[in-house]
């Protein structure tokens, strides 16, 4: 790497660190319980946060072995080493047979779970996509086909999680339904924008503020083609997920142990500490890829011709609404459109990446975190020829970027805090 890459590199990988089950999930594990501890884990991190637990009440509280059992479904490529808890690997973003099977364990070890068990739910990022069991009249491939036509909609995650919370039989409180005779503990990584709880993983232990009703409407506006049999789901009272006030959550209990804010802190101090000026552009934000890439290249081309040093950082979920044939996920389709506006302009570099180590991809571990891009990437696409316009008209950032070999390769980060960006802005 060369010029302001290995900071920017460096950046990111604050970010990760600060979110890694090794480092947060110890202290908020709790004390040993009179009967088992029952370990329910899902999403990107739940193999090394169901390590983690296991260290802690194996190592460190000596808890018998037989008393400690569960099941950690994560992501193909980011499984680790457990002892007791099973681990199963599983397909995201599109579900496969290996989810669907963890999924029915799950379910049936919560309601084997009894009054003196600690049902431990570790929950991150992934987890909707891991954990799929479908509605009574769904079929699995039905569910698939919707949830294809979610992510290619652009559709934010909380819209896609409403639609997948009614069609589900463990999302939407509804696997505290199923294990309510044992005290709960979820302890979760957020993923999501403003932290809410029945995003994260479709908040499979916690109160569902969305109704049938708003899953119906997002289908209606992004115009999804589906079944007969998913319409008729959406439509069927039963299906409905649980509200504040269930008794399955009588005693549920739900804390949040890393939040994208504080991955986005450790990034912001590392780029103070770089001598730059922090622009600050939240740990929540929205927005189609590109249209967020074209303002935050205004505001480094105004820092640019102000003469200032700055950096300008940002967290947040972004998406892509799918019109091309080609390959790559929010972070390098954002890294893709800077790189059409600033190829003019000396002095400004950047990365977007996903703090969980895959942007969009096919569910390989192998799939890129995201790009970057600088004066190195300019100079390739006029020796190249390469015209970033009509790669972004065809959705194919993973094209552009592997020609012109600025794909952010990180390999699974075992853990999920959403997306950190930087963009450097240097005097010249």
């Amino acid at each position: 790497m060369t010029g302001r890459r290995p900071l920017l590199r460096a950046i990111f990988e604050s970010a990760v660190a600060a979110a890694h089950p090794d480092v947060i999930l110890g202290a908020h594990l709790r004390p040993l319980p009179k009967g088992k501890v029952i370990c329910l884990a899902a999403g990107k991190a739940a193999a090394a946060m169901a390590a983690a637990a296991e260290r802690h009440y194996l190592d460190a509280l000596g808890l018998e072995p037989s008393r400690l059992t569960g099941i950690a479904t994560t992501r193909h490529g980011h499984g680790v080493p457990t002892r007791r808890i099973k681990l199963v690997e599983a397909g995201h973003p599109m579900p496969d047979q290996a989810g669907l099977q963890a999924a029915e364990q799950t379910l049936e070890l919560a309601q084997q779970a009894q009054a003196c068990d600690l049902l431990l739910v570790l929950l991150s990022g992934g987890g909707s996509a891991n954990w799929i069991a479908p509605a009574e009249g769904v079929s699995f491939a039905q569910k698939q086909q919707v949830t294809r036509a979610l992510l290619r909609s652009g559709a934010p995650i909380g819209e896609i999680n409403t639609v997948r919370k009614h069609l589900s039989r463990i999302k939407g409180g509804r696997l505290a339904r199923a294990g309510q005779r044992a005290e709960i503990v979820t302890l979760a990584i957020s993923d999501v924008p403003h932290d809410d709880p029945s995003a994260i993983a479709s908040g499979p232990t916690v109160p569902d503020p969305t109704t049938l009703a708003d899953a119906r409407a997002i289908v209606a506006k992004y115009g999804l083609e589906v079944g007969d049999a998913i319409r008729r789901a959406l439509a069927d009272p039963a299906n409905e997920s649980c509200k504040q006030g269930d008794e399955a959550f009588a005693r549920a209990h739900f804390e949040l142990i890393a939040r994208p804010r504080a991955s986005l802190d450790a990034a912001v101090k590392l780029a103070s500490d770089a001598g730059y000026a922090i622009v600050d552009l939240g740990a929540d934000l929205e927005g189609e890829a590109r249209e967020v890439a074209a303002e935050h290249a205004r505001l480094a081309l105004k820092a640019r011709t102000d003469g200032q040093r700055v950096a300008i950082v940002s967290g947040g979920e972004l998406t892509v609404t799918v019109r091309g044939t080609g390959r790559g996920g929010p972070n390098q389709e954002y890294a893709l459109a800077l790189a059409a506006l600033l190829k003019d302009t000396s002095g400004i570099s950047a990365l977007a990446g996903d703090t969980d180590g895959a942007d969009g991809g096919a569910g390989s571990a192998s799939d890129p975190a995201g790009a970057v891009i600088d004066n190195i990437t300019f100079a390739k696409m006029k020796s190249l020829g390469l015209d970033a316009r009509a790669y972004l008209d065809n959705n194919d950032a993973t094209g552009f970027f592997t020609a012109t070999g600025d794909l952010l390769q990180t390999g699974p980060t075992l853990t999920n805090v959403n997306d950190i960006r930087v963009i450097l802005v240097d005097r010249v």
